[in-house]
């Protein structure tokens, strides 16, 4: 599989290490009422879904940015590379 970083352009994605539902970028509040709860569905709980999903993918053997990838999880297609910081700006984060 290839990831077209937004950087350096296409990658092999052995570069990369997938870690997980690009939702973890939003970070629960620790000072909230319910941050137990909130950080046990942010640690623990994952959707498994087929078909169009953002990732977080790390360029370990590159230049160590994250990525927010959409993928097809059925077919593989990649949809679209993001840098991870862009989408945390843009989210207001």
């Amino acid at each position: 599989m290839i990831i077209d970083h937004p950087l350096l352009g296409p990658r092999d994605a052995a570069e990369f290490v997938y870690l997980g539902d690009a939702r973890l970028i939003n970070r629960p509040d620790w000072a909230s009422l319910d941050a137990d709860q909130e950080f046990y569905e942010y640690l623990y709980l994952r959707d498994n879904p087929e078909g169009q999903h953002k990732e977080l993918w790390y360029h370990e053997q590159g230049d160590r940015s994250w990525l927010v990838v959409t993928r097809n999880t059925f077919t593989h297609e990649i949809i679209n590379v993001e840098l991870a910081r862009e989408v945390a700006q843009n989210s207001g984060r």
